[in-house]
C-alpha cells in the first residue's frame, strides 16, 4: 500500500517570493537545518542539501532534479548518504513541491514525499519523518515565516 506525507500552508506572498524562497541556496539554509540546496534545477541534475559543520562542508541529503516548472512545479529525489541504507535509485523518496496562486498576494504550497512503502526500512523512515516533526509542517511554517516577513 502507498505511503506519502503529504503538507499545505497558505503563505501571504506572491508565488514568486514562495519559489525564490524554495530553491535559492541562501534562503534554504535558513529553515532547513542550515543546508543549501545546490542543484542547476534542471531534470537530472544533482541536487545536494549542504551544510557548514565545524568548518567543513557536509551533504546532508542528495538526489536529482525529475522535473522543474517555475514558479508551479518541483520534484526530486532524497537520499541521506550519511546512512546505512544501500545507497541505490530504489531507495530514494521523491519530494514534490507544488504551488498555486490563491491570489496576487496568496499562494498555496504543497508539499508530498513518498512512497515509503517502496523504499528500504520504509516504516522506519516513515515514522522518523512523520513522528518526529509532523511531517514538513515545521519547514512550511519556516518558509512561510521567511516569506512573510519581508
Amino acid at each position: 500500500m502507498e505511503k506519502f506525507i503529504y503538507n499545505n500552508i497558505e503563505i501571504n506572498a506572491n508565488i514568486h517570493e514562495v519559489w525564490d524562497a524554495l530553491t535559492n541556496p541562501e534562503k534554504t539554509k535558513i529553515y532547513m537545518f542550515g543546508c543549501a540546496a545546490i542543484s542547476e534545477w534542471t531534470p537530472g541534475s544533482s541536487l545536494n542539501w549542504n551544510a557548514i559543520v565545524e568548518g567543513k562542508e557536509m551533504c546532508y541529503v542528495k538526489g536529482h532534479i525529475v522535473k522543474n516548472y517555475p514558479p508551479i512545479h518541483l520534484s526530486y529525489t532524497v537520499f541521506d548518504p550519511n546512512s546505512t541504507m544501500e545507497d541505490k535509485p530504489e531507495n530514494y523518496l521523491t519530494v514534490t513541491y507544488d504551488l498555486e496562486k490563491i491570489s496576487d498576494d496568496v499562494t498555496l504550497f504543497k508539499v508530498t514525499q513518498g512512497d515509503y512503502s517502496l523504499v528500504d526500512d520504509g516504516e522506519r523512515r516513515y515514522n522518523e519523518s512523520y513522528n518526529h516533526g509532523d511531517g514538513w509542517n515545521p519547514i512550511l511554517i519556516a518558509v512561510k515565516n521567511l516569506v512573510e516577513a519581508k
